[in-house]
């Protein structure tokens, strides 16, 4: 419906939640279409789809602003590693 009203303010809370990974990755592609013409924010903890889509990714923790980025500047922050991704990385696990 956002869509359809043109909103240029789109705020997404866990939009692929329970979703296949067939699904998650259209919901992938539909964002980047939507680039560009409406600010997206989005709350989401697949990183793999944050990776995806996110052109500057914020990271919270406790409430706080942790780190902010690009998605490889968030990875390798020191604390979002050590809270958020232990030794492995942003993955799709």
């Amino acid at each position: 419906m956002l869509v359809a009203q043109d909103a240029e303010l789109i705020l997404m809370d866990e939009p692929t939640a329970g979703m296949t990974a067939q699904e998650t990755r259209k919901t992938a592609e539909l964002f980047a279409r939507l680039k560009g013409k409406h600010t997206l924010i989005v709350v989401e903890h697949d990183m793999g789809f944050v990776k995806a889509i996110g052109d500057i990714i914020s990271v919270m923790h406790m409430g706080q602003m942790l780190a902010e980025g690009t998605a490889a500047e968030v990875e390798a922050h020191p604390e979002v590693r050590r809270a958020y991704l232990g030794s492995g990385g942003i993955s799709h696990a």
